[in-house]
C-alpha cells in the first residue's frame, strides 16, 4: 500500500519530482535532497545527496508558522512570496533536470502541512491547498 503523500509530484521533461519525510525510505534511485534550514534531528549525512537548505524557509517565515494549522495559509503566501526571489528555487529546477528522480525530504511530522508540498507545488506552478 502507498503511503499517503508519497506520490504527491509531477513528471517534468525534466524528471519526476516528489516530496518524502526524510524519516522513511526513498526508492533506491531516487537523488535525495534536503529541503530544510535544520538538520533533521537522529538523521545522518549518508541518507541525503544534497542539502540545500536555502530552499528552506526564511527563519522568520518558519517561526511565525510553528507548525499550526491556523498558521498555514500565511505561511503558504510568505513562503511562495520567498521562492519568487530565491535563486535555491531554480537550483531545484536545476538538480530535477540533472537527475531522472528526485525526492524533496523535509522533517516536518505533518505530510501535507510542510514547505516541502508549499515548494513542489511551487515549481509545479500549482496553488497549495491549505482548508
Amino acid at each position: 500500500m502507498q503511503k499517503k503523500n508519497q506520490g504527491r509530484g509531477y513528471d517534468a521533461a525534466m524528471g519526476t519530482l516528489r516530496i518524502l519525510r526524510v524519516y522513511e525510505d526513498p526508492e533506491p534511485d531516487e537523488y535525495r535532497v534536503l529541503v530544510d534550514r535544520l538538520w533533521p534531528r537522529g538523521e545522518k549525512k549518508d541518507r541525503v545527496d544534497v542539502w540545500l537548505k536555502e530552499a528552506g524557509p526564511s527563519t522568520e517565515v518558519r517561526n511565525a508558522f510553528g507548525h499550526q494549522p491556523e498558521h498555514f495559509a500565511t505561511f503558504v503566501k510568505d513562503y511562495r512570496a520567498e521562492l519568487k526571489h530565491n535563486p535555491a528555487a531554480g537550483e531545484t529546477r536545476g538538480l530535477a533536470g540533472e537527475h531522472a528522480r528526485v525526492v524533496l525530504l523535509y522533517s516536518a511530522k505533518d505530510r501535507h502541512q510542510n514547505q516541502a508540498a508549499v515548494l513542489l507545488d511551487f515549481l509545479n506552478g500549482v496553488a497549495t491547498e491549505v482548508g
